[in-house]
């Protein structure tokens, strides 16, 4: 073997040996200034449905609603309008894009008006990638959104994240198209 093949033969051994240790250790993703640096997958399609990982009580109350309103103050076309606009990701990436933090501004701007409103914040990812690798990465992307939440003022008691990996796709399909569609944050308001 010359001199070149095996130092590319030692290093995708040591990419692969990094990458199982990275893999086995429990991993504490952070979003701190740069909101999400890349490192998310996009999941592979799961057989059935499971529960999301990442669920955060959000304060412990009971009913999840703050006193004094809360979701039922919220008029429904408002309501409709915060839940259906989704942010997008790129491909493997927990990044916020401009265009994702232009709708988290508004996001905060509908939060602050309503002081007593709980949301969830959902990760999703394409079904490309490991099982465990998607739910990690829908993980790091609802925690972007929400850093980035708190950041404009939002508390953090007021928002959960879960990451549904794969698991919960909005376009079927194998298409870059339905793909792009997938790599999303959601935005639930709670009861």
């Amino acid at each position: 073997m010359n001199e070149r093949k095996r130092f590319g033969f030692l290093l995708v051994l040591a990419a692969a040996v990094l990458l199982a240790a990275l893999g086995c250790q429990k991993k504490e993703i952070a979003s701190g200034a740069g909101y999400g640096a890349a490192g998310d997958g996009s999941g592979a399609a799961g057989a059935g449905r499971r529960a999301g990982v990442g669920e955060q009580d959000l304060g412990g109350t009971a009913g999840r609603g703050l006193p004094g309103g809360g979701a039922a103050s919220v008029p429904a076309s408002e309501r409709a309008a915060f839940e259906n606009e989704d942010i997008y990701f790129a491909f493997d990436s927990a990044a916020l894009s401009q265009e994702a933090q232009a709708v988290l501004r508004k996001k905060a701007a509908f939060l602050k008006a309503h002081p007593n409103v709980r949301v969830t914040i959902e990760g999703h990812c394409d079904e490309r990638g490991t099982n465990e690798y998607n739910l990690a990465l829908g993980e790091a992307r609802a925690k972007a959104a929400k850093a980035f939440l708190v950041d404009l003022g939002i508390a953090a008691e007021r928002l959960a994240t879960i990451s549904y990996g794969e698991e919960r796709p909005i376009a079927r399909g194998s298409t870059e198209e339905a793909w792009a569609k997938n790599r999303r944050a959601h935005f639930v308001i709670e009861p």
